[in-house]
């Protein structure tokens, strides 16, 4: 495939944003080249500005479960826009998916809107200190919750991907209150917590670990860190940005029975616009200003666009079938994936939670990672290979090693069964390696 115009445009990028993107990861830092710039979407493909076509596993890292511009999205978003593309005030919109939202995740019982995941993990951070008068944090290696100085510390996604354990810039005291344990450890919690449980005001978890590559909680590490905070006064957030309404309306707290005090959202809940939201008990959520001294402010808070478009996908996720349908299509495809690396002596391990997916590249493994020390230890190398071979295909996955994959509703049997060919190939290309 040429790809010449993207090319061009990256030179031309460098010269006025750093890098030439606007987030590190699509500097295909972590598997060579030059990266694309994609130009259109329609469903499962994307287009890049050379006009090649690709089937599109990335999703815009998530929010996409419908696909690139389904009609109900674009038509909300569109009627909104007549109306006016922000006000700085209050919205029906907003209460429309405020209810919505409540409606589908039990432990939500209020919720605010903010632009981004890393705003909502922030201001839950926030607010957990707020509420219980207690600074430190308990978060765990590997788990990105956004750029904010508190969560850099060992944070995966795109810090491992340019290969950093954190950032310059964040001084000392902003991260001193962090604590960063292993994933799947409860003993390291408990420990931790026998010790200065007084003084912590939350335990922030991905359930189920999805920038660092993928990471399933064990039996009983998600209700150990529940029991944990109950006895020890401190608050369970559950960073949902990516596995909210991606694992059932209830999201990844459904799908384990577990009920976090707090949640943060993004990505599905607002349609693939700028959004983010947090939420949970009505009694932590009123010590939010207006009603309480913690203060959280946004102008776009609450956009009407982001609005329309996240009640409109959520009233599509609603649908009966929707996601016995999706789960239908995912399993298929792991299936297929499965048999292509049994054919080949599994030169990777695949890891899937509904429509989520994650090859590990760490041959002959028959058993899943378990923290993010074990990601580390696959050969990058190898996936690089991987995922060149899958390009020059027009197959789309995130171009890192620490990223997962998403089958949306718009994947058809045909399209999945033509990327387990190209996978197997691609497979071929970087037995090498």
């Amino acid at each position: 495939m040429k790809r010449e115009r993207s090319r061009k445009l990256y030179q031309q990028a460098c010269e006025v944003i750093p890098g030439g993107v606007s987030s590190p990861v699509r500097a295909f830092k972590g598997v060579g080249g030059d990266p694309l710039f994609l130009q259109r979407a329609e469903g499962p493909f994307v287009h890049d500005a050379d006009h090649n076509r690709y089937i599109d596993y990335v999703g815009s890292w998530g929010p996409l479960i419908l696909g690139h511009a389904p009609e109900s999205v674009i038509a909300a978003i569109e009627k909104t826009a007549r109306d006016g593309t922000s006000f700085g005030a209050a919205t029906h919109k907003e209460v429309s998916l405020a209810q919505k939202v409540t409606e589908c995740v039990p432990s939500v019982e209020k919720v605010r809107f903010v632009n981004s995941g890393t705003e909502a993990t922030m201001s839950a951070l926030r607010l957990a200190r707020g509420f219980t008068g207690r600074d430190r944090l308990i978060k765990f290696s590997g788990c990105y919750h956004g750029h904010a100085d508190a969560f850099l510390s060992d944070a995966g996604s795109g810090v491992a991907t340019l290969g950093i354990p954190g950032s310059a810039g964040v001084p000392a005291g902003a991260a001193q209150d962090t604590i960063t344990l292993p994933y799947n450890d409860l003993e390291s919690v408990e420990a931790t917590l026998q010790t200065i449980g007084d003084t912590v005001a939350a335990i922030i978890i991905e359930p189920v670990a999805c920038n660092m590559g993928m990471v399933l909680p064990q039996e009983g590490f998600l209700p150990g860190l529940r029991k944990l905070c109950d006895q020890h006064g401190a608050l369970l957030i559950f960073d949902e940005v990516i596995t909210g309404f991606r694992l059932g309306l209830g999201g990844a707290q459904c799908h384990f029975d577990i009920k976090p005090d707090l949640t943060t959202f993004g990505k599905i809940i607002g349609g693939g616009l700028p959004v983010g939201a947090y939420g949970g008990r009505a009694d932590i959520m009123d010590t939010i200003a207006p009603t309480g001294p913690v203060y959280q402010a946004g102008t776009l808070s609450g956009n009407p666009l982001a609005m329309a478009a996240g009640l409109a996908t959520l009233e599509e996720l609603s649908a009966p079938d929707f996601y016995p349908s999706l789960e239908k299509k995912a399993s298929s495809f792991a299936a297929g994936i499965n048999e292509a690396l049994e054919a080949r002596n599994d030169p990777a391990y695949l890891n899937r939670i509904g429509s989520i997916f994650y090859l590990w590249f760490k041959p002959g493994q028959t058993t899943p990672p378990m923290n993010y020390e074990d990601i580390k230890t696959a050969n990058s190398e190898r996936f690089a290979t991987y995922f060149s071979s899958l390009l020059n295909q027009g197959v789309w996955i995130a171009p890192s090693a620490f990223e997962v994959g998403f089958v949306s509703s718009a994947h058809t049997q045909s399209l999945l069964d033509a990327t387990v060919t190209a996978i197997g190939k691609a497979l071929d290309a970087a037995a090498g390696v």
